[in-house]
This record gives structure tokens, sequence and C-alpha cells, in this order.
């Protein structure tokens, strides 16, 4: 049986996946308390699939090559959001597939 810290951590582990916004309310509530790890490791892994978001919208800036990696990027991206939400709501802490242990290694250091 689920316990209100785990019920809490799983909710913030799913809420940091659904838009910017909701990244941004899941920061928030993870600071309040700090003492969830499902949460925090959700909100860096989706804090990391933003920012690859970012720069796929950089490289979309280059003409035809830029184009057809960008678009690419953005089903890869797809696929790994989906993912990253279906660990969130199966209160897993999986990384993402193909970047994930990337993003865990890069951003290490934030919510220390």
């Amino acid at each position: 049986m689920n316990t209100t810290a785990e019920q809490k951590g799983k909710s913030i582990a799913i809420l940091a996946y659904l838009t910017l916004i909701g990244l941004i309310i899941a920061i928030v509530l993870y600071q309040s308390k700090k003492e969830d790890d499902l949460g925090r490791y959700h909100i860096l892994q989706a804090l990391g699939l933003g920012l690859t978001g970012i720069a796929l919208g950089v490289i979309n800036i280059i003409p035809i090559l830029g184009w057809i990696v960008s678009f690419l990027g953005m089903f890869v991206l797809l696929f790994m959001w989906i993912s990253g939400l279906l660990n969130a709501i199966n209160g897993k802490k999986k990384p993402l597939p193909i970047l994930g242990k990337k993003y865990e290694e890069w951003l290490a250091g934030v919510f220390q």
C-alpha cells in the first residue's frame, strides 16, 4: 500500500512531464519538501527533455539539414517523453531511453 509521501512523489513525477508550467509547479512542490527522490529524479529527466527540445529548436534554424534533424529529433523526443511519463505513472526510477543516463550525469548537481 502506498503512503501519502509516495503518492505525493508520484504526483510530482507525473506533473513534471505535463507542459512547462507542470514542470515549474513540480519544481516548486519539490522545493517545499525536498524529501522525495522519485519526484526529483523525474523532474531532472523532464528538465533534460525540455533542454533537448530547446536545442532542437536552435538546430531548426539551420536550413534543410537542420530542419531534417529537428523533425526527426522531435519524434525521438516524443518517444522519450511517453516513456518518462509511463515510468512516472508506474512509480519507477528508470532513465529515459537514449539520453536518460546522460541527463542523470549532466544534471547531477541540480537541487543539491
